[in-house]
């Protein structure tokens, strides 16, 4: 399947048997993973798992993220990872465990050559910091967690215009909405700007299924849905109100 998209969208999980059904659609351009993903996945060798990635997508732009916490475990991490693939790009937290900036460590590792994923940026003033700390001769991407923003009731809009504002003055540096939560999230990164859309597989199978369902089709799929369900229950309010 095509992309009716400009934005560039990547798949966001650690299931190699998605990731296989999801490389089928013309439109997918790359894969962004997390520790989280991967538990969620049953993940049980790191490295095995990344090197059968970029083994059977090798055209295809990767984000793996390290594990450490300290700025040299990090280090280390990060160039065995960037060492698997040219188109690998390492996550790295804007912020460790104790909320102090990983920026020294970003702009290393970016002086090195190394492709960095700054990740789980959650307001302009971390954009800014990653933005400063980014080698401008690196390629790099700043992943904006949109949807975490969102989940706290606040409108994470002009959080993504202004960093997207921000990122626009570095031409090596490509935003990315992260933590996506619907399809029309794609809809929005893109008139926003946005360079890349992460989005979980769940969301891109609905995206493919619905793209050209119209409202009443959402309203006719969604009472077909109510009748199997109510068929599956084997319930009768009218033979139960006759018992009462």
């Amino acid at each position: 399947m095509q992309n009716q998209y400009a934005i560039k969208i990547y798949s966001d999980g650690a299931d190699i048997k998605a990731m296989r059904q999801m490389v089928k659609n013309d439109y997918l351009s790359g894969f962004t993973t997390n520790p989280s993903l991967m538990k969620r996945a049953g993940v049980t060798n790191y490295l095995s798992f990344a090197k059968q990635v970029v083994t059977e997508f090798p055209d295809y732009c990767v984000s793996f993220e390290v594990f450490g916490q300290t700025a040299d475990e990090m280090k280390r991490e990060a160039e065995i990872l960037s060492g698997l693939s040219e188109n690998v790009y390492v996550k790295i937290p804007i912020i460790n465990l104790k909320g102090n900036y990983n920026t020294e460590l970003i702009h290393t590792l970016s002086a090195n050559g190394i492709k960095v994923n700054v990740t789980a940026i959650t307001t302009e003033l971390q954009v800014q910091a990653a933005l400063a700390a980014l080698c401008p001769s690196s390629p790099a991407f700043v992943s904006l967690f949109v949807g975490r923003v969102a989940d706290t009731g606040a409108d994470p809009i002009d959080f993504v215009k202004n960093s997207v504002e921000m990122a626009d003055d570095f031409d090596n540096v490509q935003t990315l909405w992260a933590s996506t939560r619907e399809v029309y999230n794609i809809t929005q990164a893109e008139q926003l700007g946005v360079d890349i859309i992460t989005v979980p597989p769940v969301i891109l199978q609905k995206y493919n299924e619905r793209r050209s369902f119209t409202p009443d089709d959402v309203a006719l799929d969604t009472v077909h849905g109510f009748d199997k369900d109510i068929k599956t229950l084997g319930f009768s309010i009218l033979d139960d109100a006759v018992l009462v």
